[in-house]
């Protein structure tokens, strides 16, 4: 039985920059609002601050299209420079409509347009990347954390992206340090005493999600912490949330 699960805004972080020491960031942030983390708190960090302070955040004027790029977006009446990013981020195109390209990316994200975006990257003809490895950018967060303060944390970097047969876009883990990505419930007994077969769920998405109520997509709140959550530590990272081609039905 879980008791009060609490998602607090990390607010008053400034515009992120390469280079940027994101611990600190966060750690001043958190200092400006009175707030110290204890053990097993969450933070959940958005990926377009993680990717910025990587240097994943792209000049479109030094892109060339390619002739496959300029004829993508001379259909779509897109930036033939974007559509050039979002094939090099692709491993894999799922399914092109519409303008936007489903792409599995070199991680094996399934989204849209490779998870490349052009919104809130801090200057204009720019577009950010993903992080390259989300979750050694997690673990990073999370050790110089810890080491810190001296408690253990879970760390989530979250994305928002749309949902197949759903309206809408929520947030999801891409990258994750410090705590188990899903819960497996499979064997154990509901309260009528049914053994449950195949309860298998993703908590890290569900915090993800959680924690975008309070960091609000246009609000500039780019880190929510989490806290009351009993999580098991773990370092497994978030892979194990990416379904097995061999199970996937849709392919």
């Amino acid at each position: 039985m879980q008791d009060e699960i609490r998602i607090i805004p990390i607010q008053h972080i400034p515009e992120v920059k390469q280079g940027d020491d994101l611990v600190n960031l966060i750690s001043k942030a958190l200092d400006h609002q009175q707030i110290h983390l204890e053990d097993h708190d969450i933070l959940v960090v958005t990926q377009k601050i993680v990717s910025k302070s990587e240097g994943q955040v792209i000049d479109l004027d030094t892109i060339t299209p390619s002739q496959v790029a300029l004829e993508i977006a001379e259909e779509n009446g897109k930036d033939p420079r974007y559509i050039e990013l979002v094939l090099q981020e692709t491993k894999r195109v799922v399914r092109m409509e519409h303008g936007i390209i489903i792409s599995e990316t070199h991680h094996g994200f399934i989204c849209a347009n490779a998870g490349v975006d052009a919104s809130n990257v801090g200057r204009k003809s720019a577009a950010a990347l993903l992080p390259k490895d989300p979750d050694t950018s997690a673990k990073q967060l999370r050790e110089t954390l810890e080491k810190k303060i001296g408690i253990k944390l879970g760390i989530i970097i979250s994305d928002t992206w749309g949902r197949p047969w759903r309206e809408g876009q929520v947030n999801f883990a891409i990258g994750t340090s410090g705590l188990d990505v899903l819960v497996d419930y499979k064997g154990e007994k509901d309260s009528q005493g049914f053994t449950l077969k195949a309860s298998l769920i993703a908590i890290a998405d569900e915090i993800a999600s959680a924690a975008e109520l309070a960091m609000n997509k246009i609000d500039n709140i780019p880190v929510a912490l989490v806290r009351g959550y009993k999580f098991n530590y773990s370092h497994n990272g978030s892979k194990q949330l990416l379904r097995d081609a061999k199970k996937d039905m849709f392919r």
